[in-house]
């Protein structure tokens, strides 16, 4: 008799999440959460996107670090039909000291089929890791176990500072808030700046923090008494068009240009300028989306000036050309 299915919406994107015992359940519900809410036409009643699945080793009860255990419903062969594969964390992954990948864990991995994305949330990159997945790419992990993993897998490229990691095919993300920045990042590739956005609005998160942002910033919040830059950037978001200089939001805070950056840095992980150039090639995504203007035009009123400096940074941030980029995305609307 013919195996059932795992999925049961041939037309959506299949997620498959691999838990393992003691995993960490916020990552659990992060993936189905962020992932869930993900809707065609970024309305509340447009047809889902995404169909996503837990998996384990073996179906059945899977214990976490609580006090309480998940009753998983679907074995490894769920891997085998999924377009995206996410690894969660496990507690036993903060021990881990052999770079090899045990055989249950290979026979999961087997089952995946060429061509799908693999993914993973926090110490989850240590499997990623021992599959042989990572090497030679860029990676990241959770800070507090960075040292080990650079000693296990002197292969992989650790860059144990940023949020998450986009190797194309391959993602790797950090402690386990950073993976709703990587989920939203995987949403945003796959359907575009209005359906993340919209996602984040959903989940009350920040709709966009750039993979390269630190991971631990000094002071995310500040306290009462402590002067901020908040200010300063929500001025800067509503003048992107516009030109913004550093002299301009270090006076927004009546603060010296070195005290802003040095309180920028603090509280945003990045410099004041590399940020607000973040923010403009967001804004020119979001116009290339929803909008039919010259490339020129984009360039203009995202404050980026030229077509040619948009390309570069455009570049940069999101690997392909405006021009494709806006091909790509009017394709993929289309077929959703």
């Amino acid at each position: 008799m013919a195996m059932r299915p795992v999925f049961s919406h041939p037309a959506r994107h299949h997620v498959a999440v691999l838990a393992r015992q003691m995993t960490l359940p916020i990552e659990l519900g992060i993936v189905h959460q962020v992932f869930g809410q993900a809707r065609a036409g970024a309305s509340a009643d447009g047809k889902p996107l995404y169909e996503v699945v837990t998996c384990a080793l073996r179906a059945g009860a899977v214990r976490t670090d609580g006090d309480f255990t998940v009753n998983v419903a679907h074995g490894p062969e769920a891997l085998a039909e999924a377009d995206t594969v996410i690894v969660l964390s496990s507690y036993d992954d903060y021990e881990q000291q052999d770079p090899t990948l045990s055989a249950p864990l290979a026979g999961a991995f087997a089952r995946i089929r060429p061509g799908a994305r693999v993914a993973s949330i926090c110490t989850g990159a240590f499997v990623l890791a021992s599959t042989g997945l990572l090497d030679g790419r860029l990676a990241t992990t959770h800070w507090r176990f960075a040292d080990r993993f650079a000693r296990l897998f002197p292969q992989v490229e650790l860059d144990a500072n940023v949020l998450y990691a986009d190797g194309g095919d391959v993602l790797t993300s950090a402690g386990c808030a950073a993976g709703i920045d990587l989920c939203l990042h995987m949403i945003r590739r796959d359907f575009g700046m209005a359906v993340a956005n919209d996602v984040a609005r959903r989940t009350v998160v920040p709709p966009h923090r750039e993979g390269g942002q630190a991971q631990y910033v000094r002071h995310p919040v500040p306290e009462p008494s402590s002067p901020s830059t908040a200010a300063a950037r929500e001025w800067a978001l509503r003048r992107l068009g516009e030109p913004v200089t550093l002299a301009q939001m270090a006076a927004k805070e009546a603060m010296s240009v070195r005290t802003f950056t040095r309180r920028f840095r603090d509280e945003v992980g990045t410099t004041p300028m590399t940020w607000l150039t973040q923010q403009r090639v967001e804004r020119a995504r979001e116009l290339l989306e929803e909008s039919d203007l010259p490339v020129d035009q984009v360039a203009e009123q995202a404050g980026l000036g030229t077509a040619a400096n948009l390309r570069k940074h455009f570049h940069a941030a999101v690997g392909t050309s405006p021009g494709a980029y806006r091909a790509a995305f009017r394709e993929l609307d289309a077929a959703v």
